[in-house]
């Protein structure tokens, strides 16, 4: 017994020493289709002044993996030999992050670039029961730091001054053929750390890519230890799923690899439910169309969007028992976030904005006196009017809504009366109940209490 166990310990050390001895293949990055004119400036500052340190610095993962496919890249991170306490000292405006693994993030301005030290195989890490590691800071090589990185397409590292391309693990030839690989045993990465399998989705959606078989094949069986990840994490990781622009891509990827059912909640909503199919392929629609464009993304607006039909199913159902609009709405939004606080944790802003862009729904419909031209001073007015307009184009409420609100955005002041003029004087929620639609709750300034009820969902 004693003797197998020592030759299965021998095995491990030959399989990491064979992933971690690697010599590394060189490029030119200008070759390569890299221009320095693409990268950013604050990026080339960092490396330049960690060398003039005396530490080596070199542009890493998806930046220069984005480069290599001439797309543009959303941000840049360094890597180094320097200590995170080096780094530190190096730039005045920084700061040290993390518990698990720490880094430093070096401030420009707005922008921010993430600095992390060469990491070292992980045969010593602190991990739980399912082999996830939990403790990370033990330094290394460049070597070992490219043989700790996911998949061969972000082990890829850029030198901008001497405008060199270091590929430990053929990263270049998979980019070229499209090809998702695990850099190692993929079982163990993802023991590891099964948020990784999260990302063979979002990569495979966003990039293109092929997953090769060996990296797919234990998914369906390890998919269970996400039950295991912090929520924020999960969150995280849904966030920059839902921005990749590929949403819709990434999201079926999932299913196909069996990674939501159970596991992640508002993706169960999101699939699931056939009533809303339409109004979410609008919004990722919408929201792939932004991200393309290089506009912003507000998450809140997003995730109002993912959990609407969770709201109005639930808003229906108390209107139609006789309660009036405006609280079934409340009760409605508040039962929606209660479902998904424990196993999704949603931040408290992006909450916030969630509320008010589904309570300024009613009001929207409400178009009489001054209600239109204070909802125009709101500051989730924006966001609201877009949700409008894509609820008016699922059927989900009447296009002349939208319309309207449309035409009273871009008129003049007499336009805007004249639309006001032409417009309906009552919701048609106050009317059926045989209220007078003068007669108001006492409430939240701004507030409006004879919304109408929902509409029926297409």
């Amino acid at each position: 017994m004693i003797r197998r166990l020592i030759g299965k310990l021998l095995k491990r050390h030959a399989g990491e020493t064979s992933v971690v001895r690697r010599h590394a293949t060189r490029y030119r990055g200008s070759d390569l289709g890299i221009h320095r004119a693409e990268l950013s400036a604050a990026a080339q500052r960092t490396c330049e002044t960690l060398k003039k340190g005396g530490f080596h610095a070199w542009i890493v993962g998806g930046g220069v993996r984005d480069l290599l496919l001439g797309l543009r890249p959303k941000d840049f991170d360094v890597a180094t030999d320097a200590t995170p306490q080096q780094v530190n000292k190096l730039f005045r405006r920084s700061r040290l992050i993390g518990r698990r693994f720490q880094i430093v993030h070096v401030m420009y301005g707005r922008e921010v670039i993430e600095v992390s030290t060469y990491r070292a195989l992980a045969t010593n890490s602190q991990t739980d029961e399912q082999g996830r590691v939990l403790h990370d800071n033990e330094w290394g090589t460049q070597e070992e730091d490219a043989a700790r990185r996911d998949f061969t397409i972000n082990a890829l590292y850029y030198d901008p001054i001497a405008d060199a391309l270091l590929d430990y693990h053929d990263g270049v030839r998979d980019l070229k053929a499209r090809v998702l690989r695990m850099i190692g045993d993929p079982a163990a990465r993802y023991r590891e750390d099964p948020v990784r399998m999260l990302r063979v989705a979002r990569f495979a959606a966003k990039l293109g890519c092929t997953i090769e078989p060996r990296t797919r094949s234990p998914i369906a069986e390890l998919a269970p230890l996400l039950r295991g990840v912090p929520a924020s994490r999960l969150f995280d990781e849904m966030v920059k799923l839902l921005l990749c622009g590929r949403a819709l891509d990434a999201l079926h990827e999932l299913r196909s690899e069996g990674l939501h059912h159970g596991l992640l909640p508002l993706l169960d909503v999101i699939l699931e439910q056939p009533a809303g199919e339409r109004f979410i392929t609008a919004a990722l629609a919408a929201t792939d169309a932004r991200v393309a464009d290089g506009r912003p993304i507000s998450p809140g607006f997003l995730f109002a969007t993912l959990l609407w039909q969770q709201v109005l199913v639930r808003w229906q159902e108390r209107v139609a028992a006789g309660e009036h609009s405006i609280p079934a709405l409340m009760t409605a939004i508040d039962a929606a976030l209660d479902e998904q606080a424990d196993q999704l944790a949603i931040q408290k802003r992006i909450v916030s904005d969630m509320r008010e862009i589904w309570a300024l729904q009613p009001r929207l419909e409400r178009r009489v006196g001054q209600a239109p031209y204070r909802l125009l001073e709101h500051q989730r007015f924006r966001a609201a009017y877009d949700f409008l307009l894509l609820r008016s184009e699922v059927g989900e409420i009447d296009p002349e809504l939208g319309q309207w609100w449309t035409d009273f955005i871009a008129a003049d002041s007499a336009g805007r009366s004249d639309l006001m003029a032409a417009a309906p004087k009552a919701s048609s929620g106050a009317r059926a109940k045989g209220r007078s639609s003068r007669r108001r709750r006492r409430g939240p300034r701004g507030g409006d209490a004879s919304g109408s009820a929902p509409a029926a969902s297409s």
